[in-house]
């Protein structure tokens, strides 16, 4: 709830001031999935889910069943196989995840080294949002972050430009058969 702030401006000499009412405890994770083919237009899935209170107990992330629904949703959206490239996030390497994965023929899961938020495409969708709709914005409450990060991943969403300069920041550069270093 507490904005980044990029740029502010005030009278000189007087030093610049976002108010925040309060920090919320309540969290709000987003899982998406950049989707590419060649000679297709980009696409963006992605799930957001609002957290209660974290003093009323309950998990603060995404668990691995979360990422399961979205990776059906994303196979029935896009009707045909996914070829996964995560991070290392302890939920992707979930024993359960992984059984799933292998129980489904439309799943080929591959894992980023550690350390490496740089190749991961999605990590550039989720900087143009910190920099588009949530810079120098002091939220009411996490309904009124959750409307900006909708709007803003859907205004993503029709802009396949986008999507697909988020590989391409990454270094990495696609073809038919795998992703690979330029």
């Amino acid at each position: 709830m507490t904005p980044p702030t990029a740029r502010t401006w005030s009278r000189r000499g007087t030093t610049p001031v976002i108010h925040v009412r309060a920090r919320s405890q309540r969290r709000i994770s987003i899982a998406a999935l950049t989707c590419y083919k060649p000679g297709e237009r980009s696409r963006l899935v992605y799930r957001p889910i609002v957290h209660p209170d974290h003093k009323a107990g309950g998990r603060r992330s995404f668990a691995w069943t979360d990422y399961r629904d979205l990776l059906v949703d994303a196979h029935q959206q896009l009707g045909r196989s996914i070829v996964l490239v995560w991070d290392n996030l302890n939920v992707h390497r979930d024993a359960r995840m992984r059984a799933f994965i292998d129980t489904h023929d439309w799943i080929t899961a591959y894992h980023l080294p550690p350390y490496t938020p740089q190749l991961n495409p999605v990590e550039g969708i989720w900087s143009l949002l910190r920099r588009r709709c949530q810079t120098n914005t002091a939220f009411t409450d996490p309904e009124h972050l959750m409307r900006a990060l909708r709007h803003s991943l859907r205004q993503v969403q029709y802009r396949s430009d986008i999507i697909d300069g988020c590989p391409t920041a990454t270094g990495l550069t696609l073809t038919t058969s795998q992703l690979q270093p330029q």
